[in-house]
């Protein structure tokens, strides 16, 4: 019995989110053993200012993701206390989903200018494929692998997907940043 291409593209696109957050790991125990802190001085303004961060997030999730999310769960493990790991954590999947629906809503409102005819044809036409192919999955792919969840939330939203069905099953990229938040704070203890 061979897998079906459902499960092949959730593999696919699960193997690659492995193989991303296990170099960011990998990376992150790297910079904890061998890292200078006074080398990184210069970032202590950004740094400890939770706002700016916060910001910055914001923009990239909106932006197609353009800064991995795996490096803001690592800011969060400057956190003093496991109460604050888990509010900056909770604020930063709140800001992911959120603009998953904001995107969901440039897709609807801006599905016919030419500017989206160009993001579209630029950077979503492949995800159109996907989409074609498995439905409303993608959504729950995109929210839990690499996918751009923005970008997929955008086409979704193009396609005149129903809005109560994408903000429910866009609700699983807070399973994504639950497990990924253990990972790191475990990785941040040893």
């Amino acid at each position: 019995m061979g897998i079906s291409d459902r499960s092949a593209f959730f593999i696919r696109n699960f193997l690659r989110g492995i193989l991303i957050l296990a170099v960011f790991i990998a990376l992150f125990i790297l910079f904890k053993k061998f890292a200078r802190p006074e080398n990184f001085e210069f970032l202590k303004p950004i740094y400890d200012n939770s706002f700016l961060v916060f910001t910055i997030y914001t923009l990239s999730e909106i932006f197609f993701g353009i800064i991995p999310p795996e490096v803001f769960f690592i800011w969060s493990t400057s956190a003093k206390n496991l109460n604050t790991y888990i509010f900056d954590i909770s604020v930063l999947a709140i800001i992911s989903y959120m603009a998953g629906i904001l995107g969901f809503w440039i897709g609807v409102k801006l599905n016919s200018t030419i500017i989206y005819r160009f993001i579209k044809r630029r950077y979503l036409i492949k995800y159109l494929k996907y989409l074609n192919n498995y439905g409303f999955f993608v959504i729950v792919v995109a929210a839990l692998t690499p996918l751009p969840f923005s970008g997929i939330s955008m086409l979704m939203g193009s396609v005149d997907y129903p809005f109560r069905k994408f903000w429910i099953y866009a609700l699983s990229r807070f399973l994504r940043y639950g497990v990924y938040s253990i990972i790191f704070w475990e990785v941040n203890l040893l």
